[in-house]
C-alpha cells in the first residue's frame, strides 16, 4: 500500500504540470490586458508600460511560464495582480469557505442519496421506486443557478426562514479564526449564536449544491443494489430467513459501495465547479467567488492559483477512494 500510494503521489506531478500549462496556456487567451485591470481604466500608456514590465508581462510567454515554474517549485504561488498579495495568503481565506460549503454538501449527498438508492433497490414498492427515480432524474437535469434562485425566493423571500446570502448575519461578529471554518470556529469558541446563525446561512447554499449529487449518488446505489440483491449468495441469506435488514444492511450494501464510493469520490469534482456559481448566488465569499473575480480581472497568478488547489484536492479525494478500496473490498491489493 506504502509503495502504491508513494506511485500515485509521483504520478500527479506531470498530471499538475499538464494542468499548469493548460491553465496558463487558456488564461492568455482570455480577452484584455491583465496591465490595464492591474493599472486602472484611466492609466496612461506609460504607467501601463510600468506596470507591464512589474508584472513581467513583457517578457515572452515562454519566460512567464517558466518563471512561474520556479517559483511554483519553491511553493510560491506569485503575487496577485489585483490585490498585490500573495496567492498562497488569499486561497488561505477563500479555500475553508469552499471546503465548508463543499464538505456539508457532500455529508448531504451521502446521507440522503445512498440510503435513497438502498430503499429503491432493494424495496418491492413499484410507486415509491417510481417516485424516487423520477425525483432523482429531475435533480440531476436540475440547474444549480436556477435551483439557487428559487430556494431564496420561496426560503428568504416568501418564508424569511432563511437568511438569502452570506456567511453571517450583519449584526453577528464573526468567530476568532482558526479554521475559518464559520461552524467550527463558532463551536470552538463556544459562541453558540454566531454557530446558530452560520448553520442558518449553510443550509441554502449546501442544498442547492448538493440537490444534484443527491440524485446522482441515488441512481448508482440503486443501480448497484438491484445488481447485488439478484447475487445468489444475497438469496441464499433470505432463504436462510435472516431479517431482510440484515440481508440489505450486512450482504448486500457492503458489497454494493465499490461503485458507490467511486461516484461519491468523483462528485467531489462536480462540487467544486458547482461553488463557483452558488457561491456567487449567495455571496459565500469562498474560492468560486476568488476564481471569479480573477478571471473578471484577468488575474492570471489568482486564476493558476485555484486551478492547482482544486486540481490538488481532487487528486487527493481520488487517492483516498481508491485506499477505501482495499477496507470495502480485502480481495483488492495494490502492489
Amino acid at each position: 500500500m506504502t509503495q502504491y500510494v508513494f506511485r500515485r503521489l509521483l504520478s500527479a506531478i506531470p498530471v499538475l504540470l499538464g494542468v499548469t500549462v493548460i491553465t496558463f496556456v487558456l488564461s492568455q487567451l482570455l480577452p484584455g490586458d491583465p496591465a490595464r485591470m492591474a493599472a486602472g481604466q484611466f492609466a496612461t500608456a506609460e504607467q501601463m508600460e510600468v506596470v507591464r514590465e512589474r508584472l513581467g508581462l513583457d517578457r515572452p510567454l515562454w519566460v512567464q511560464y517558466l518563471r512561474y515554474l520556479s517559483r511554483l517549485v519553491r511553493g510560491d504561488l506569485g503575487i496577485s495582480f489585483s490585490s498585490q498579495q500573495e496567492v498562497f495568503n488569499e486561497l488561505k481565506i477563500f479555500f475553508p469557505a469552499t471546503l465548508e460549503l463543499t464538505l456539508v454538501a457532500m455529508v448531504l449527498t451521502v446521507i440522503v442519496g445512498v440510503p435513497l438508492g438502498v430503499m429503491t433497490g432493494s424495496g418491492k414498492s413499484p410507486w415509491v421506486n417510481s417516485s424516487v427515480l423520477f425525483l432523482s432524474l429531475v435533480g440531476v437535469g436540475l440547474p444549480v443557478f436556477w435551483a439557487g434562485l428559487v430556494f431564496q425566493l420561496i426560503f428568504a423571500g416568501r418564508l424569511d426562514i432563511l437568511p438569502l446570502d452570506g456567511r453571517l448575519g450583519a449584526t453577528v461578529t464573526p468567530p476568532p479564526s482558526v479554521t475559518n471554518m464559520y461552524v467550527l470556529d463558532a463551536l470552538f469558541a463556544g459562541q453558540w449564536t454566531t454557530l446558530v446563525d452560520a448553520i442558518k446561512h449553510l443550509i441554502l447554499p449546501a442544498v442547492t449544491l448538493a440537490i444534484g449529487r443527491i440524485a446522482s449518488v441515488a441512481r448508482i446505489t440503486h443501480a448497484a443494489m438491484i445488481d447485488i440483491m439478484r447475487r445468489d449468495y444475497v438469496r441464499t441469506a433470505q432463504a436462510k430467513g435472516l431479517p431482510r435488514r440484515t440481508v440489505v444492511d450486512k450482504h448486500a450494501l457492503k458489497n454494493a459501495l465499490l461503485p458507490v464510493v467511486t461516484t461519491i469520490g468523483l462528485q467531489v469534482g462536480f462540487l467544486l465547479g458547482g461553488s463557483i456559481l452558488v457561491e456567487n448566488i449567495f455571496s459565500w465569499g469562498g474560492i468560486g467567488t476568488y476564481a471569479w473575480i480573477g478571471i473578471f480581472r484577468l488575474d492570471i497568478p489568482a486564476i493558476m492559483g485555484v486551478t492547482l488547489s482544486t486540481t490538488v484536492m481532487f487528486m487527493t479525494i481520488n487517492l483516498l477512494t481508491d485506499i477505501a478500496y482495499a477496507f470495502l473490498d480485502p480481495r483488492i491489493a495494490y502492489s
